[in-house]
């Protein structure tokens, strides 16, 4: 019985490139070829105290006692064959358990080892995370991550490194022939812990995290988790490891800040999500006038620190700038922002107040004026304020806010809203996105705003996309997850919807649009219980006896119900009598195309349209299939296509 031996190696794999299809041109050549490859294989494993366990046709496998030698003998043999011979050999090592018997070796570490050389390029050393892990200390290796690559038959995300030597090559990542995994570093920047004596200054500390997970946005390369996502897990006490695995980061930013007058001591730590080890940690003490010093110093720190594992280089950008230089207008501008994010009607109202009064104090402080505008959209979109009021005030704001600074972010995504919605200026819409999209390439919400564009032009597979990847900066926001659900819907792919609802309610069960939007999948589905089940559970968590009615009137109305239908519309006329703000033209469009009384359906969906609430969604939902094919419906619609 052969003697079984388990042991801990580093374990490296040859293969000559093209060797098979050289056989087939000139034997002759590839035999000479072959023979120098196991000649400078024998000489260097020696060498460097390795043993050559098994040769495989035109590759080979070997072990070391330390990882360092290992490294050192890859690349003196890629210098040899690849630097002076052209001899187009790939090399991959990994360091894992082996057991090893009298007629080879095998484990999991022998399988990673095999699979970073099989996605190699000839002439390169490639090295996985756990080889890195070793070498880290030994200045004279110098290496540049690839990235993380899914390898066939290995579980785990692996981090791959190219060795960088003379008469070594260094491969891009794209070069590399394998499904590479998502953003090398990312991050999550969590709520900073209020620590000074009055709890009030939580706003404070909340807008310091939150201008710094800003400013990392703009670093080229960074995933950065986005704020509601990251502010999900304030006050909570989880193991950084737990919160890294579900953002799925690689980096978390956590710390404290602390108020006193005008002093500020603010803490921070960088935490590897992968072990819950600290890469860094700094205290600041600065009077409150040098905050935004500290906020750029802070980013600066963290953007070089991945960015130098990431490429070996550093960048002197400056992430932050000053806003303003009165510290009374940026107070009064953090609690605005404070309440803003509440995302509620009551927090969007406060937020304008105390934005207001920052203006008052300084006219000519744009962040003001664009998140203002912002506020009015949001109350518009809510039905809390009359649509053609709300979105004049934050159209109005917005150019203000573009007189004074034309690269903020947020006055694009409100006029890009304000083109789509109000205007059906799709050129114009385009344009603001686009420009939002190049100030903050990694920001959630700007790929949100952007997929009710490439919805309104019917790119429904971008809308997709778009939506994917804000989901992937986002992962725990529900209205970028349920607007995913919607996506598909539009799309035709009603399954899909189905699914990402279901992943939407798992974040929460009470989040009351991913049950109307189920509800329109099961029945596209021909689900049609099921489909009332939803839409009756959307109503019910409105909270409210006249309020949610109308997708069951729809369905109500195309399987039969005529009656039911009728109930709820006459649930819309005593809600249209009691809340007269509110605009309900396209919940009776809805209903009344449900009932096929296509006139009346026309009649609200024009009414709608000349209101100012064009209401895109007509030319893509399902629900609006059959009247779409009316010739009344393009006549109608083309009455607002002079600005397109």
């Amino acid at each position: 019985m052969p003697e079984r031996k388990r042991i801990l190696a580093a374990i490296m794999f040859t293969d000559l490139s093209g060797y098979t299809a050289l056989m087939q041109e000139d034997e002759s050549k590839a035999r000479e070829m072959r023979d120098r490859h196991r000649e400078v294989l024998q000489e260097n494993i020696k060498k460097y105290n390795g043993s050559l366990m098994q040769y495989y046709g035109d590759g080979s496998l070997s072990i070391f006692g330390s990882a360092v030698e290992a490294v050192h003998c890859a690349v003196d043999i890629q210098q040899n064959l690849y630097g002076k011979l052209q001899i187009p050999l790939r090399i991959g090592l990994h360091v894992g358990d082996i057991v090893k018997e009298d007629d080879g070796i095998y484990g999991d570490g022998v399988n990673v080892a095999s699979r970073i050389e099989s996605v190699a390029v000839p002439g390169a050393v490639l090295i996985s995370d756990k080889i890195q892990d070793e070498i880290n200390s030994h200045p004279d290796i110098a290496t540049k991550s690839l990235g993380k690559f899914k390898l066939k038959n290995v579980k785990r995300q692996v981090e791959v490194f190219a060795v960088k030597a003379d008469g070594v090559k260094v491969p891009s990542s794209a070069e590399l022939k394998s499904e590479k995994a998502e953003s090398v570093k990312s991050i999550a920047v969590l709520p900073f812990v209020n620590m000074s004596t009055d709890p009030e200054n939580e706003y404070f500390s909340d807008g310091i995290t939150e201008e710094i997970l800003n400013a990392l946005v703009k670093v080229d390369g960074l995933k950065v988790t986005s704020r509601t996502s990251s502010f999900s897990f304030k006050n909570k006490n989880l193991d950084a490891r737990e919160i890294g695995r579900q953002l799925n980061v690689s980096t978390i930013l956590e710390g404290s800040v602390r108020r006193a007058g005008n002093k500020v001591r603010i803490c921070a730590q960088l935490i590897n999500a992968a072990d819950g080890y600290h890469i860094w940690s700094e205290t600041y003490d600065r009077q409150l006038e040098d905050i935004f010093e500290v906020q750029d110093e802070i980013s600066h720190k963290i953007a070089n620190t991945l960015r130098e594992k990431l490429t070996g280089e550093e960048k002197n950008e400056q992430l932050v700038g000053a806003k303003t230089d009165n510290p009374e207008v940026y107070n009064l501008y953090l609690k605005g922002m404070y309440n803003l994010n509440k995302w509620n009607p009551e927090g969007a109202r406060k937020g304008i107040e105390l934005l207001e009064q920052a203006i008052k104090i300084e006219p000519g402080f744009a962040p003001a004026y664009s998140n203002i505008a912002f506020c009015y959209v949001m109350l518009g979109a809510m039905g809390q304020m009359p649509s053609d009021n709300a979105y004049r005030l934050a159209r109005d704001y917005a150019m203000h806010a573009l007189k004074l600074d034309a690269n903020l972010t947020e006055v694009y995504v409100s006029l890009g809203l304000i083109y789509v919605f109000v205007d059906w200026n799709l050129k114009a819409a385009e344009k603001a996105f686009k420009k939002a999209l190049m100030l903050k390439p990694g920001a959630a919400n700007v790929h949100h705003a952007y997929y009710v564009y490439l919805t309104a032009v019917n790119r429904l597979d971008d809308a997709i996309k778009e939506l994917q990847l804000a989901v992937q900066l986002d992962p725990l926001s529900l209205p970028i997850n349920h607007s995913l659900g919607d996506a598909y819907l539009n799309a035709g792919k009603y399954k899909e919807a189905l699914e990402q609802c279901n992943k939407t309610l798992e974040l929460d069960k009470n989040f009351r649009s991913a049950w109307e939007t189920k509800g329109w999948a099961h029945y596209l589905l021909g689900e049609i219980d099921k489909a009332i089940e939803s839409f009756s559970e959307f109503q019910k968590l409105t909270g409210d006896p006249l309020k949610g009615w109308t997708g069951l009137g729809y369905v109500y109305a195309q399987t039969g119900q005529r009656e039911k239908a009728i109930e709820c519309l006459r649930k819309l006329d005593k809600r249209a009598e009691k809340d007269k703000d509110v605009s309900l033209l396209i919940d009776y469009f809805v209903i009344y195309t449900g009932l096929e009384d296509f006139d009346k359906a026309f009649y609200y969906l024009e009414r709608s349209m000349n209101d100012g609430n064009i209401g895109f969604f007509v030319r893509t939902h399902p629900v609006a299939e059959k009247i779409r094919l009316d010739p009344r419906f393009n006549s109608i619609v083309n009455k607002v296509n002079s600005s397109d």
